[in-house]
């Protein structure tokens, strides 16, 4: 076979710069620490390295999301530590307040640091996070959660809503709490009310405000309510309790009870969680009446109505009845103590409403914490992988550029020599 002179030459180059390119390209590996330069130098690894990396801004991501949703909750969680400090202090003056030697004044005294501790804490309620938005609205995160009325009583005006992120795959971690389910949806002691439905002539028997002391217990009361019937004379301290609109001559008796001999001495019916101070002293025949929601008595019928009472009641609100009651001149002492005793009850309550959203929020920041080093493992695990996948073996790759190398000089050593052959340099 013959190969012309202009082929010899073609061959010749291509072989330099074939040889060149390899050269070239291990010095570019060897430049930049990468095996892979361009898809086409390892497909299936260059599929591979795509997925981690996409897997990688989903883990960033998400991991933007775990510390936004830690502060969320940092926040959240010092907020409700202010206002558990708050209603102790609320706590302590209702005490003080309970203490039948107080006068008028005093009282005012004590309602008016319950009033600077209510502003204090409709504040705190109506806190904002670092964006501008409520933190107890629910979804309304633009509305101001707590509104007080003109009559001095608040309103709710967020929704039910619990703000959510995304921290992982299949996990979504709440980063707020409605103040609905913390603030307003507190257990109302004072649900029930009663009222003397019969009050003979001589009678000084008075009945305080009922008390839902134990809600296990009040589970077996009435839904309809009770009645307390006191015995005729001679035997007037004593009474029985039946379910309110039975038949006192037949019905057995629900609980029997007697009060004491000393008059000045208050005496406590308890009965199916609920507790009924007695004061003063019977004449016998009284009939007293423990009804769910507000009890009216028309005193020139005997008819009883009931209006209606929330089975819930905000920490406001509690604060707010209490304040009043002790502003107001012309509240006695029992009813001080009536408005004493459901107030540090329903506070109890609302402590404990605030105390389980805080359990809740650490349950979230433990979540968020292993959260975290999860997906720090995974990343790291991801870039063990990549750098596998596409970091260079320094030790292979200079070995292998010394080779080509010297296959380039030789190529071009090569050339040169048959460069220089022809039929003109034989002739001369």
């Amino acid at each position: 076979m013959r190969i012309s002179t202009l082929q010899a030459f073609n061959n010749g180059v291509a072989g330099i710069q074939r040889n060149y390119s390899n050269a070239t390209r291990t010095q570019e590996q060897i430049s930049t620490g990468n095996r892979i330069l361009t898809p086409a130098d390892d497909p299936v690894a260059s599929v591979r390295l795509l997925q981690l990396e996409q897997q990688q801004n989903v883990l960033s991501q998400y991991n933007s999301n775990l510390t936004a949703a830690k502060n969320s909750l940092t926040q959240e969680e010092v907020t409700l530590n202010s206002v558990n400090t708050v209603l102790q202090r609320v706590r302590e003056l209702a005490v003080q307040a309970g203490n039948g030697a107080l006068d008028p004044q005093d009282r005012k005294a004590i309602a008016a640091e319950l009033g600077e501790r209510e502003d204090e804490l409709l504040s705190l309620m109506n806190t904002r996070n670092a964006r501008g938005e409520y933190l107890f609205s629910g979804f309304q995160g633009k509305t101001q959660p707590f509104v007080r009325g003109a009559d001095g009583s608040y309103s709710y005006q967020g929704d039910e809503g619990q703000r959510k992120l995304q921290v992982a795959s299949s996990l979504n971690v709440p980063i707020s709490d409605n103040g609905k389910s913390i603030f307003e949806s507190v257990t109302n002691a004072g649900r029930l009310d009663s009222a003397l439905a019969t009050t003979p002539i001589g009678s000084t028997l008075r009945v305080s405000a009922p008390l839902v002391q134990d809600e296990v217990a009040f589970a077996a009361f009435p839904s309809g309510g009770v009645e307390v019937v006191f015995n005729n004379a001679p035997d007037e301290r004593t009474y029985n309790v039946y379910e309110y609109g039975a038949d006192t001559s037949t019905a057995t008796p629900l609980a029997t009870g007697r009060m004491d001999e000393d008059a000045g001495k208050p005496d406590k019916l308890v009965f199916a969680g609920v507790a009924l101070q007695l004061d003063g002293t019977p004449a016998g025949g009284e009939r007293a009446v423990v009804l769910p929601g507000k009890v009216n008595v028309d005193t020139a019928t005997g008819t009883i109505t009931t209006g209606p009472v929330a089975n819930k009641q905000g920490i406001l609100d509690t604060i707010a009845s209490l304040r009043m009651a002790l502003e107001d001149p012309s509240t006695d002492n029992g009813e001080v103590r009536d408005a004493v005793a459901v107030a540090l009850t329903n506070l109890d309550h609302g402590m404990v409403s605030v105390d389980q959203a805080r359990g809740n929020i650490g349950a979230r920041l433990n979540v968020i914490e292993t959260t975290q080093t999860d997906n720090e493992d995974v990343a790291l695990v991801n870039k063990g992988v990549q750098a596998e996948l596409r970091e260079l073996d320094y030790a292979e790759a200079l070995s292998r550029l010394s080779m080509q190398t010297v296959v380039l000089e030789a190529a071009q050593q090569s050339y040169v020599k048959i460069a220089g052959l022809s039929l003109f340099n034989v002739m001369r």
